[in-house]
């Protein structure tokens, strides 16, 4: 998931530079999107591997 969202911010970023505003909002909108899932996904597992430590 990662690596879509290096392509997504390449894309915002050289579509902003031809001067496409919609796609390049729309394209740096869903790497948000996909930031924010991957980081409440990394906290989730962090949270769920410290609680599976402390059972054992």
């Amino acid at each position: 998931m990662i690596k879509w969202i290096v392509i997504l911010l390449i894309v915002a970023a050289i579509a902003s530079l031809l001067g496409f505003r919609g796609v390049a909002g729309a394209s740096a909108g869903i790497a948000k999107i996909l930031i924010f899932i991957v980081l409440v996904a990394i906290l989730l597992a962090i949270l769920f591997g410290y609680l599976a430590f402390q059972v054992v």
